[in-house]
């Protein structure tokens, strides 16, 4: 399995693809990472150094990957936080040349804008790029439930809620992809105090995945399970199992990190969680 994963990188923690290449690589995937950013750490300490780059940076490292005629091998390609708005058209045209090369390809997309205690932390004009342009191209996509609110304007405090703005999102998406959507990071009115949802949704199914909430506020791990599920979705085929297998390897690795007492996702110490979860949820249709 070859996937295009083009992110932030950090070299202090985990997120973007220090988040999301390594599950990728333990699991057995090939990851051809293009980094859209070079930061020193995550913008949650409030400081870092680096830089962003530009549009036309990032599409001469991916044209020198398609040079090599791999756009004919890759499988998916994988989107998450976008620096500014000339990063996005660069994997919008990415995305079109991968799937000109391999019809069969799918776009995951990470619609990264934002989350309940920080509002929006995009550069303006991102999120409208997403809403846009993003999703009317992606088969995939793995927002949270701010982002989710965001992209829709509809309220997720219900699970109809929820499921009517999945249901919106889908008609927003790639008509001839399988429009998959993960929703993560949700509370209904129906989620227990000390547990988080997820929702799973793809032909006309839509399937929750319920978990214990661990106490902990941590960077990167919705681009590790955006990661995750797209590999098993890709694997298996089924938006429920892959719900399962990558929602059980997320709640095994925030659960060591939380355990550990640890700033930072233990991406590299926890790694038996992705391919061995230590425990397995099951989901059920709603």
């Amino acid at each position: 399995m070859n996937i295009l994963s083009i992110q932030s990188w950090v070299a202090y923690g985990h997120v973007g693809n220090t988040s999301a290449a390594f599950p990728l690589q333990r699991l057995g995937a090939e990851v051809w990472a293009v980094n859209t950013v070079q930061f020193s750490n995550h913008t949650g300490y409030g400081d870092w150094t680096g830089d962003v780059y530009t549009g036309a940076q990032v599409a001469r490292v991916i044209a020198g990957i398609e040079a090599r005629g791999a756009f004919a091998r890759c499988d998916a390609v994988l989107s998450g936080y976008l620096g500014d708005q000339g990063i996005g058209t660069t994997i919008l045209d990415t995305v079109a040349r991968v799937k000109a090369a391999n019809p069969a390809a799918l776009y995951c997309c990470d619609p990264v804008i934002g989350d309940d205690d920080t509002g929006d932390y995009v550069r303006p004009g991102i999120a409208e790029l997403l809403r846009d342009q993003a999703l009317a191209a992606a088969d995939i996509i793995t927002p949270n439930r701010f982002e989710v609110q965001r992209l829709t304007g509809q309220d997720c405090a219900t699970l109809a809620g929820a499921k009517a703005a999945i249901a919106q999102l889908q008609t927003m998406m790639a008509p001839t992809g399988p429009r998959c959507v993960l929703l993560t990071s949700l509370r209904t009115d129906q989620t227990p105090a000390d547990a988080i949802d997820m929702l799973a949704a793809e032909a006309g199914h839509v399937h929750l995945l319920r978990t214990p909430l661990e106490p902990l506020a941590i960077n990167g791990a919705g681009d590790a399970i955006a990661a995750l599920f797209l590999f098993h979705r890709l694997n298996t085929g089924s938006a429920r199992q892959a719900l399962e297998q990558a929602g059980s390897a997320i709640h095994g690795l925030l659960a060591r990190t939380a355990a550990a007492g640890s700033r930072e996702i233990l991406t590299v110490a926890a790694q038996d969680e992705f391919v061995h979860p230590s425990r397995h949820f099951e989901a059920t249709e709603c």
